[in-house]
């Protein structure tokens, strides 16, 4: 299925960067359990917190480490699909899992202070999606692609900055979340609007871009760094990337590619955008309860 028999249960499953992920969700339930109680926390992480952590990781798992992840490196769309889930679900889950108090000590550390610029909600918005719209670009896209180091670095990158860009909509810390609901709301239209030019040079390019998903020898040369055999006999096993694709061409996989990457963007934002509103109306009604039996 989806051509998966062709690797091995490393290739598919990343066995290491699982145990990296199982690891550190094991030392969130040491933080917020044993660590917590025995630094005299008073503050209780709720059920919904832990349930949001692991679904976060989760979700950053399967779309880094698990076989979206793989399937990234045969299909454009499944690329994207990586990408959404990386960057735009998975970063919300895990700063609303992840307590109050731990954010505040990370934010209050000095280095981070120093960057705290970067954490401003146009330049965060900016950053973010200057970032996926430089990494798409099909020069870049392909050196990042056939490169490992560069690959993992950028990616880091972008999840610290998809992080900054989360802050000022679901600030992890209340008392220091400054922006008004009528900003947010405007924050979410920026983020959706930034990210439509390079949605839309994806999804309406006359030909293929990117020659990691089009170029039989490109793409081989990115496979060897998450297969673990020989790409090369990968290669005359297949013939190239087109083997993988249920769609057509290299071209349809693209272009469902940018549609489904925006979709899923408009559909959490969207979400996002419907619960800020409703906070905003039950401050605003709590506030009119306030003032009314006052005046009476």
């Amino acid at each position: 299925m989806l051509g998966l028999e062709y690797f091995s249960f490393a290739d598919v499953w990343s066995p290491l960067f699982l145990a990296l992920m199982l690891i550190l969700t094991a030392l969130y339930f040491v933080m917020v359990g044993p660590l917590a109680y025995s630094a005299g926390i008073v503050e209780k992480t709720t059920p919904g917190q832990k349930i949001m952590f692991v679904c976060g990781m989760f979700i950053l798992y399967m779309a880094q480490g698990g076989p979206i992840s793989l399937l990234g490196h045969t299909m454009f769309t499944f690329h994207m699909i990586s990408m959404a889930l990386s960057y735009i679900a998975a970063p919300p889950l895990l700063m609303r899992g992840i307590p109050s108090w731990a954010w505040r000590k990370v934010l209050d550390y000095p280095l981070i202070k120093s960057f705290s610029f970067l954490g401003k909600p146009i330049v965060a918005a900016l950053v973010f999606n200057g970032l996926f719209s430089i990494y798409h670009i099909p020069l870049v896209h392909d050196y990042v692609m056939l490169n490992f180091t560069v690959h993992r670095l950028y990616y880091i990158i972008l999840f610290i900055a998809s992080l900054l860009m989360w802050g000022s909509l679901v600030h992890p810390v209340p008392e220091r979340d400054r922006e008004s609901s009528l900003a947010k709301i405007g924050f979410i239209f920026l983020n959706m609007v930034l990210l439509t030019p390079a949605c839309g040079l994806i999804i309406f390019a006359p030909e293929p871009l990117f020659a990691t998903y089009s170029d039989p020898n490109v793409w081989a040369t990115a496979m060897g760094y998450c297969y673990s055999g020989d790409p090369q006999i990968l290669l005359q096993s297949v013939g190239g990337p087109s083997y993988f694709n249920l769609l057509p061409n290299a071209q349809q996989d693209q272009q469902v590619g940018g549609v489904i990457m925006k979709m899923i963007q408009e559909l959490i934002f969207g979400v996002m955008l419907a619960y800020v509103f409703f906070q905003w109306y039950k401050k605003e009604r709590s506030e009119e309860e306030e003032i009314i039996p006052n005046v009476s």
